[in-house]
């Protein structure tokens, strides 16, 4: 249908925290497309040029647009929708709350703790996602040459340390950002008890002032 629209920035508004409408203008028409807060607010200023990926869908016999900042992110969009109970609006919410390898990796891992952390999505919905999509993905990801983040500690250990971090507020994609952080760059055995996982993330969000 519509791969992608190449045109001016002429305006974005925001219904709320989950809607975000992006208006371009292309060849003196305006496209209504509906956008990720993310993209929403890395987007050119108006009159700018920019090219966004699209998905459309006609739903109740109303035609949608939705855009995206590449092709990986729309591919994975319509990967979620695909799921049953799983529409455009949820899925949305899922590439808001985690970036794209950490949505991933959550799904392969079958991370149903880390998924629930997105607004309307409860335990259910989350493995409905890991049980339906963990194959599908692993075969993308090969395909593509996508890399999942590998940063963070070994799989009995994580989910405790980002269940912890998730109570004491931060969000999913803080902790994801601490984790990788404290991996890669500190050094941390992956196989390191929870409790020193926990103390080096912590230092990490007080060093980058991440706590408000």
């Amino acid at each position: 249908m519509i791969s992608y629209l190449k045109g001016i920035v002429a305006g974005v508004q925001s219904y709320g925290a989950n809607r975000h409408i992006l208006t371009l203008e292309v060849n003196s028409m305006g496209y209504d497309l509906q956008v990720t807060s993310r993209l929403s607010q890395q987007l050119p200023g108006l009159g700018e040029e920019i090219q966004i990926f699209t998905h459309y869908q006609i739903r109740d016999e109303v035609p949608f647009l939705y855009g995206f900042s590449s092709p990986a992110d729309r591919e994975l969009f319509r990967y979620l929708i695909s799921v049953s109970g799983i529409g455009a609006s949820l899925a949305i919410a899922l590439l808001d709350t985690l970036e794209l390898p950490d949505l991933v990796q959550a799904v392969i891992t079958a991370n149903v703790q880390l998924l629930i952390q997105t607004p309307g999505i409860g335990k259910r919905n989350a493995e409905r996602i890991c049980l339906e999509l963990k194959t599908k993905l692993i075969e993308w990801r090969k395909n593509a040459g996508f890399l999942v983040a590998t940063g963070g500690p070994i799989p009995g250990i994580l989910e405790e340390v980002q269940m912890t971090l998730l109570a004491l507020g931060y969000t999913a994609q803080e902790v994801n950002h601490s984790l990788h952080y404290v991996s890669e760059e500190i050094g941390l055995p992956k196989d390191s008890c929870v409790e020193d996982w926990i103390k080096q993330a912590i230092i990490y969000f007080s060093s980058t002032e991440v706590i408000q």
